[in-house]
């Protein structure tokens, strides 16, 4: 399944990052989500985009009226159609989460993900990206989220590296030194 995926969003990040890239990668992105927001909104529509028995034409008509609705470029739609004639519109969520992943990493940004205890200001969260910019070497993209189990501080993913630096850690590191 990845690696079906993997050659969609390839092929799809070939598009819009070569010399002469058709649309901005944040434009169909934004397009196919909102496209997949309403696939995932409704089983009706999800189940016939997806069923071999309802005919590629049909669905491409689907597309045509909701791609109206929602102001998909013709790049966009021509993504839908192609995972339409090739039976591999259930893939599309793995697709952008590829695609997101390898249009980050042509434009040398890294993801990271950031778990604090409370909400970060937009000057901590500007700090945060700095510093872990000059750590990474690359421009960061941040997702943040709340978890108010960690007491305190932050614990940031980057990749398969964890940052951790949340007072739950600290207190977990204190008891082992007292411990031994």
């Amino acid at each position: 399944m990845a690696e079906v995926a993997s050659r969609y969003a390839r092929a799809l990040t070939d598009v819009v990052t070569g010399p002469k890239p058709l649309e901005q990668p944040d434009v169909i992105e934004r397009q196919l989500r909102s496209f997949l927001e309403l696939i995932e909104e409704s089983v009706d529509l999800r189940n016939l985009l997806e069923s071999p028995a309802v005919r590629a034409a049909r669905k491409k008509a689907i597309i045509e009226t909701l791609g109206a609705r929602l102001e998909l470029s013709k790049t966009a739609k021509n993504v839908l159609f192609l995972l339409v004639d090739h039976r591999r519109m259930a893939h599309l969520k793995s697709i952008l989460t590829q695609f997101r992943a390898m249009v980050d990493e042509h434009m040398g940004l890294v993801q990271a993900r950031v778990t604090s205890a409370q909400p970060l200001s937009d000057a901590d969260r500007a700090g945060l990206e700095t510093a872990l910019a000059g750590r990474t070497g690359r421009k960061v993209r941040a997702s943040y989220q709340v978890d108010p189990a960690l007491i305190g501080g932050v614990v940031t993913r980057v990749g398969s590296t964890i940052y951790d630096g949340s007072v739950v850690e600290h207190l977990r590191r204190l008891k082992e030194k007292l411990a031994t």
